[in-house]
This record gives C-alpha cells, structure tokens and sequence, in this order.
C-alpha cells in the first residue's frame, strides 16, 4: 500500500499557502466593499469644497473664510495675493474703474515672453539668415505662423493696454499722490514702445527696414543726444558718436543694427522693464492698493461714513 503523507509534508504547505492567499484576498474585497463608498463620498466631498483639500492649504497657509485676521494673514503669506495689500478698497478694483488694463498688460508681457522664447529656437540674427528663418518658421515648423502672430498680435495689444492704463490713470486722478510711480508707469510705456520699436527689424524685411531708418533718422535731432538735435553740437555730437550712431552700431542699417535690435529686444529691455514692473507693482502694494478717483467718493466710503 501506498504511504499516505503527512499533512504537515510539501503537499500541505502548498495547500496552506493557496488557502491563505484567497482568505487575504476576501479579506480585501470584504475592505474595500467597505471603503469604496466612504473614499467615493470623500472625493464627492473634494469637488465640492477644493478649498478643504490638503493641497489647498498647502499652497494658501491660512483660512480665508473665518476671521478678518485670518483673511489678511492669508494675503501676507501667498506671493500672488500679496501683490494686494490686506485690505483694498471694495469699488477701486472693480472692472467698470479699472477696466483691468494693468492685469491685462502683466498677462500680455508673459505672453511676449513665452512665445518669444521658442521664437528665439528658429532665429539667428544675421542679415544671410534672419529674414530666411522667418520664412521657415511659418511655412515648415508646426503651428510657426500660429506662434509668430501670437507674439506679433499681442505686441500690439500690449501697447494699447499700457496706453489705455495710463490714460484710466490719468483721466480719474488716481496718480495723486502717487506721482512716483506714476513717473515708474511712464518709464514703462517707453520701455514698452522700444519693445515694439526693436522687434520691428527682427524679421529683416522691407517694413522693419524702413522703420527703423525713419525712427533713427528722427534720433538724429533728439536734444542733447543727437549731433543735428538742440544743443548737440555744444555737447560734441557728431554722426559718429549720436544716438542714432548708437542705436545702429553704425550709420546705416546693416548687420550690426540687427545685432543691437535683437540683444535690446530678447535681453536688455525685458531685463529693465521686469526691474521696472516689480517696481511699480511693489509701489501699488505700498501705497494701499488701487487709488479711487481724486474727486468722487466711492460708493464704499460713503456706506462706511454712515455706520
């Protein structure tokens, strides 16, 4: 007769193995049966209130919705909310005052400068090159035409936005008493008029070429800084040595205006008008916010006299 084996042989660690298996799987099922509509509600629960999740006040470090003191520490300790003071006028911010021309320009500038950037992969400076890559860029490289209008259109859209926010400025009063950084805001929209002014010769074509031979011809008679400009020559300004001399790196627009043209327009004018940027912002954020009109008082005011 065949010897029976023991249960405690290989056969019956195998048998035990397999049994403990399944009992760890039904144990699973059983939990997650158990789990699955608690872990459903709670996600139901993240949809609807994002604002209680981990990550939220991770990223915002205080409660905004239970105490006055809580919200103003909520605006102290986040970079993007901090560019408000902790208390700002209620009808200063409004779109109808505002018309958020300053955000729209912020918004306009990261735009120029994202698309720029990868503009910048398919460009060489070079008179045999520059106005070949252009032509490249927007019948062979995917979506170039797209990119180039993008940084083209929103070019001139951010000189309109600038012009707009400082006429809004000036047409309520609201650079008093802030005239310093009604002067940063000045600053800026030349900056930003060079911006456009240096990107005109970039693509090395009839229409950039023209306007800068006219745009330096009239640096010609710039005060002080040009040799046929008012007291010019009491400076020593001669054609060689003017500002039109120094905008070209030359007397005429050749390779080497080209070259300027693109290290102000990629690098040094982004550099001053970001210092600049941060500046006035800063000084926004000082000054208490968005001014109200000089004139009028704000309908906020008035029910806060009252009370």
């Amino acid at each position: 007769m065949p010897e029976e084996k023991a249960p405690n042989g290989k056969n019956g660690k195998s048998v035990g193995l397999v049994e403990r298996v399944a009992a760890g799987v039904k144990e699973d099922l059983a939990s997650l049966k158990t789990d699955l509509p608690a872990k459903a509600k709670e996600q139901v629960e993240i949809l609807k209130k994002p604002t209680k999740t981990q990550l939220y006040t991770s990223i915002f470090r205080h409660k905004h919705d239970d105490t006055p003191r809580n919200r103003a520490l909520g605006v102290l300790s986040n970079v993007f909310l901090h560019l408000h003071p902790a208390k700002i006028n209620r009808d200063a911010v409004r779109y109808s005052y505002t018309w958020g021309m300053g955000g729209i320009t912020f918004y306009l500038f990261f735009v120029l400068t994202l698309t720029g950037v990868l503009l910048m992969f398919y460009y060489h400076p070079s008179k045999v090159q520059a106005f070949r890559d252009v032509l490249y860029l927007e019948h062979d490289v995917p979506f170039g035409k797209l990119l180039r209008n993008m940084h083209r259109w929103a070019a001139h859209l951010m000189v309109i936005a600038v012009e707009l926010h400082m006429f809004r400025v000036f047409l309520t009063g609201s650079y008093k008493p802030r005239e310093f950084n009604w002067n940063v805001g000045v600053i800026l929209l030349v900056l930003t008029l060079l911006l456009s002014f240096t990107g005109y010769l970039l693509p090395d074509d009839q229409l950039g070429f023209w306007a800068v031979t006219v745009g330096t011809n009239m640096a010609r008679a710039t005060p002080l800084l040009g040799h046929e400009g008012p007291f010019g020559a009491q400076f020593g300004m001669t054609p060689y040595n003017d500002v039109r001399f120094g905008l070209l790196g030359g007397s005429i627009v050749d390779a080497n205006a080209l070259l300027r043209s693109y290290i102000w327009h990629c690098i040094g004018i982004p550099i001053i008008a970001s210092v600049f940027m941060i500046l006035h912002f800063w000084r926004v954020r000082k000054d208490g916010g968005i001014s109200g009109p000089a004139s009028v008082v704000l309908e906020s005011e008035v029910k806060e006299a009252r009370k």
